[in-house]
């Protein structure tokens, strides 16, 4: 059946009535936030898409009230709907039925529909004597957790209230209710939740935004929303009022103006006990600010947070190399291609005699993904970025081409996983390779080998020359997912640096290894030297008219 949203709005705001902070009942009249939230559901629909978002929020901003009307607006007005609410206790449950049930019992009687009497959390629009033109639609609340919870019910909306903070095992209780909903037009699921550290909710975010930024567009919508979305988080501002240090990178990144500031401070002392790490959690300016990693991050996170922000506003070029093998399986007629699902990302093209290194970490225990850090070695800045899935072979062969369009950038992988990769880079002959001192183990002999080794020595020293770059000059990092690691690198509880769990670290360990090996680049640009860029375009485009 057809659902006619803006007469949705219409039916919500003029007929539901809410209790309001003041304990008042009154109508409920969408605030900014929830008309954001209301016109992602309103474009899904209209796109002819089963409606499906992924809210992560902050406290108290109206999201289970908007979604509850539109649940009781979809099972009160059409006839067959099964509607279900989880939330994380029997005490929300409880709270969110008790909002349901103001809904149908505030109603006008010339809109109200029959009811059915029922003993559990649940309203069911039918008539009681058995004549036609009853709806036959229903709302059931229930807590997560229990066994089974909505797998004998074909479901067409579902709310999943506070799902990071679902007991026992929240996937498998998720798949199951996905199961009953048909991934029809029509049907409507929306999971909304505060963060509540790095777990299966971050984790479902995470891949619910890199899915949207690939333009995948049949899976959940991720929507964030900002304390400072809100209206009434303001405070007069007093006479003599002047903001801190970070209060002024706050303005700067997110505009606030001085009434927000002063409501943020009031919070933090008052609501959040003076810790100013919980009001980040529980009101958010940003996803990352929301997320608190269990262990203390290597970084400075609240400068990352920041930065991350303006990063997340650069633009790149996304591609890869294109290129033909030479029998002896070497790249050649090498050409850039832009492709927006590309394995590289590039933010400044090289520059004519400039110097630079490139840091790879490949795929092992802890890390699916092979990743390069291209720095111009004149700054130490962050220039480009390789990640992907790939296999070996393919990564060689990038990263090989990707050195030489980096005027024969030097090239330090890591070996501990694999030593592939970088036996490759020396089959194909790549110039420019960082080599390292060892001892040889059967002569006893100190010589050279080429490619990063971590070891219990390097692996701490990386890490501190990097953390020393973030501290220091963090406006060298410009990737938005390097940073995004960064936020999740750790001290664990032996005190080791590493991934939180179920995070990456290989832009991470990529970058650090960039800066590591810088010394052994020259810092200066060269003079009059031919691009290698320019003379690998030129030979394509020759060899392409040859072919022509």
């Amino acid at each position: 059946m057809a659902i006619d949203l803006l007469r949705a709005r219409d039916y919500i705001e003029h007929f539901l009535r809410v209790q309001d902070k003041r304990g008042k009942i009154v109508p409920l009249k969408l605030n900014t936030a929830q008309e954001k939230l209301y016109g992602a559901v309103k474009r899904q629909h209209e796109e002819g898409r089963p409606v499906r978002i992924v809210v992560l929020k902050a406290r108290q901003m109206g999201f289970s009230t908007l979604t509850e009307a539109l649940l009781f607006w979809n099972s009160a007005t059409r006839k067959n709907v099964n509607s279900m609410v989880l939330a994380h206790t029997d005490e929300a449950t409880a709270n969110i039925f008790r909002m349901t049930k103001r809904y149908y019992d505030c109603l006008p009687e010339a809109v109200k529909p029959d009811k059915l009497a029922s003993n559990a959390q649940e309203l069911v629009f039918d008539r009681t004597n058995g004549r036609n033109g009853g709806l036959g639609s229903r709302i059931r609340c229930a807590t997560a957790g229990g066994k089974g919870v909505g797998r004998s019910y074909t479901l067409s909306c579902v709310h999943m209230s506070e799902f990071a903070f679902w007991p026992g095992k929240k996937m498998d209780t998720y798949t199951g209710l996905m199961q009953a909903v048909p991934d029809l037009p029509g049907t409507m699921v929306i999971m909304e939740s505060t963060a509540n550290g790095y777990d299966e909710f971050k984790r479902f975010w995470d891949d619910a935004v890199e899915a949207w930024e690939r333009g995948e567009r049949d899976g959940f919508e991720p929507l964030f929303f900002a304390w400072w979305e809100m209206e009434e988080y303001r405070r007069p501002v007093p006479d003599g009022f002047t903001p801190t240090e970070e209060e002024r990178a706050l303005q700067e990144a997110y505009g606030l103006d001085s009434e927000q500031l002063c409501w943020r401070r009031w919070c933090i002392k008052t609501n959040c006990g003076g810790d100013v790490r919980k009001f980040r959690q529980e009101y958010p300016a940003s996803p990352d600010e929301a997320f608190l990693a269990s262990g203390a991050c290597v970084f400075d996170k609240e400068a990352l947070v920041l930065r991350r922000e303006r990063a997340k506003k650069t633009a790149w070029e996304r591609g890869g190399f294109r290129f033909t093998l030479t029998e002896a399986g070497k790249p050649a007629d090498i050409h850039w291609e832009a492709n927006g699902a590309g394995p590289i990302r590039i933010r400044v093209q090289p520059e004519e005699g400039k110097p630079y290194v490139i840091g790879g970490d490949t795929a092992g225990t802890g890390s699916d993904r092979f990743t390069g850090q291209v720095l111009d070695n004149t700054t130490g800045e962050q220039v480009a970025v390789l990640q992907h899935q790939f296999d070996e072979t393919m990564y060689a062969r990038q990263m090989y081409c990707l050195g030489l369009w980096y005027n024969r950038a030097l090239i330090g992988v890591e070996t501990n996983y694999s030593t592939y990769p970088q036996k490759e880079l020396e089959r194909l002959g790549y110039p420019n390779l960082f080599h390292r001192l060892k001892e040889d183990t059967f002569t006893g002999k100190t010589v050279e080998a080429y490619g990063f080794e971590t070891t219990a020595t390097t692996r701490p020293l990386v890490i501190d020359i990097l953390k020393e770059v973030a501290r220091e000059h963090l406006e060298l990092i410009w990737d938005d997912a390097t940073i995004g690691e960064m936020l999740s690198f750790v001290y664990n509880e032996r005190f080791r640096p590493e991934a939180e769990a179920g995070a990456h670290d290989d832009l991470v360990m990529a970058l650090a290894i960039a800066h590591y090996i810088r010394p052994q680049q020259r810092t200066k640009r060269a003079e009059r030297v031919e691009p290698v860029r320019k003379r690998l375009s030129e030979q394509y485009r020759n060899k392409s008219r040859k072919r022509r």
